[in-house]
């Protein structure tokens, strides 16, 4: 066993502090802890020493909050709010809008009916929820989910978008399965749009029937209605060891194809909250590591593991413009091990990872350097130039996609605009493959909650990180969000309806007798011929 570094952990039993080691065995890197009453618990961390050392690589703390919406009374993550020993800003927010939702799917554990009660948030508390993230000081939060259960089912849901909007958001992202309104109603893509939602992220577990059980008859629609209405589409794979694992590639080819609307791909590896046998999760869990291995195999070498990076290496273009102009800035400051990702450019009908033309370590480490030298006191004019000389060495002119200026783009980006709107310029040229591995109870690294930077805003006021709010709901999720519900019997007074006549009920034979069907998933699914 070789020892990498001290942590602590939860026990997944009851729960308390403990002290735990992560350590690296036979190329894997696994996590152990002990509690006296339940005994030792050993489970896979990254299924790739050699690529967590590469992640490491890139750590880096954010800044934090300067005003804390709690006092630090309890050990991380005892009293989340966000307290002072939080170390990142609220990068993503998310507010459930709803825990209702129209599907029943096994492997959720987030909606009304499995947890008694209706918790839909009022517009003035979503209106508080917002201002709570973005006055988070010094850097407030500026991208915010809409999630649940599925928003879909609000009737009041575009109104919402709106909300986001006015109070300042300049990414507004509705997360939901589409299975509702979505697929079915052309005009709803657009309202959303008008109201002003950036892009969809829109659940989407494989390429087959087999794969994705969730929405796969209806993505042809949703996909349709979105480019139709000119927005945006992030595709969410949550990826199971032995359900869909094997088809990580075709998702990463299936996004491709569609590139002019699918903006980026996101794997979620599962996430195995609640209590479950050793057996169970050695059957299910799948790590980053892993996923990306599928996916180099499974796309015949064309995306690599050496193409992937961790989402703390992106920090050094937040430094240098926070060192040119002077004041934070938005910082992506997560957990090395909490996520990788690449970025897709085209090349005619040709994936290009980003690294195969970009020197990403030259690239980044230069920058740093850069920060470094202005905060040092170096004559910030003077650094912008060399910048500006210096930057296109690091990109292979040769190899870089026809029509694709990179070096143009990370100008705009590092020195002429440094925001929102030169990223999302980047964004459409490019098509993100990210990867972000939500932590269970077994896996649990309490320095990886201290980073986190996926937040949920909640109807007390308090911002919860992600990995706290979903994986101790006792603690969080279910404990504050019941106080702010109304029984199912009540709802369904009010709405004058049972909620089991707003599940959905979809003709399977009617959807793939399309010819919208066929062209969406040619290639993909097995066709029987006309």
């Amino acid at each position: 066993m070789n020892e990498l570094s001290k942590t602590t952990s939860l026990c997944p039993e009851c729960l308390k502090i403990l002290e735990a080691t992560i350590f690296e065995e036979d190329n894997q890197v696994f996590i152990k802890k002990k509690c006296e009453e339940h005994g030792e618990f050993k489970e896979v961390y990254w299924e790739d020493y050699e690529m967590y050392k590469k992640a490491q690589k890139w750590a880096h703390d954010g800044k934090g909050i300067d005003n804390p919406n709690t006092e630090t009374k309890k050990a991380c993550p005892g009293n989340c709010g966000l307290c002072k020993m939080h170390k990142s800003h609220t990068a993503l927010g998310n507010i459930v809008v709803t825990n209702r939702c129209d599907l029943k799917c096994w492997y959720c554990f987030f909606f009304a009916s499995k947890m008694g009660y209706v918790y839909e948030p009022t517009k003035d508390q979503i209106r508080m929820m917002l201002r709570k993230m973005k006055q988070e000081t010094p850097v407030g939060c500026n991208a915010v989910q809409l999630t649940g259960g599925n928003p879909e089912v609000r009737e009041d849901f575009i109104e919402l978008i709106k909300i986001a909007r006015e109070e300042g958001y300049d990414h507004v992202q509705p997360n939901m399965n589409g299975t509702y309104k979505l697929w079915k109603d052309p005009n709803f893509a657009k309202e959303m749009r008008e109201a002003g939602a950036s892009t969809l992220y829109i659940s989407f577990d494989g390429t087959t029937p087999e794969t994705n059980p969730k929405n796969h008859w209806e993505i042809p629609f949703i996909l349709d209605n979105c480019k139709k209405a000119g927005l945006g589409v992030v595709l969410v794979p949550a990826v199971i060891k032995g359900v869909n694992d094997h088809d990580v590639g075709n998702i990463v080819k299936f996004g491709f194809k569609n590139y002019e609307i699918i903006r980026a791909i996101n794997f979620q590896p599962v996430s195995l909250v609640g209590r479950i046998t050793k057996a169970d999760r050695e059957k299910m869990r799948i790590t980053i590591p892993k996923v990306i291995k599928n996916i180099e195999e499974q796309t015949d070498g064309t995306i690599v593991k050496d193409d992937w990076y961790p989402i703390p290496v992106v920090t050094a273009i937040t430094r240098i413009v926070e060192a040119l102009k002077g004041k934070p800035q938005y910082q992506l400051s997560p957990h090395f091990a909490c996520g990788m990702s690449t970025f897709i450019a085209r090349d005619g009908e040709k994936m290009i990872p980003l690294p195969r033309f970009v020197d990403v370590d030259g690239l980044m480490n230069y920058l740093n350097e850069k920060a470094d030298d202005i905060n040092n006191g170096k004559n910030k004019l003077l650094v912008a130039a060399k910048i500006a000389t210096k930057i296109g060495s690091f990109i292979d002119k040769k190899k870089q996609p026809k029509d694709f200026n990179l070096m143009k783009l990370l100008r705009s980006i590092a020195l002429d605009k440094g925001n929102y709107d030169a990223l999302g310029q980047l964004m459409k040229k490019i098509q993100m493959v990210g990867m972000m591995h939500f932590q269970d109870l077994y896996n649990y690294d309490i320095e990886r909650v201290k980073r986190c930077c996926i937040h949920y805003a909640q109807a007390d006021g308090t911002i919860v990180p992600f990995c706290a709010f979903n994986v101790i709901p006792q603690w969080y999720r279910d404990k504050i969000q019941k106080q702010f519900s109304i029984s199912i019997p009540e709802w369904e007074k009010k709405a004058g309806r049972k909620m089991e006549t707003d599940l959905y009920k979809r003709d399977v034979s009617k959807l793939v007798s399309t010819e919208l069907y066929r062209k969406t998933y040619e290639g993909f699914v097995k066709f029987k011929n006309k």
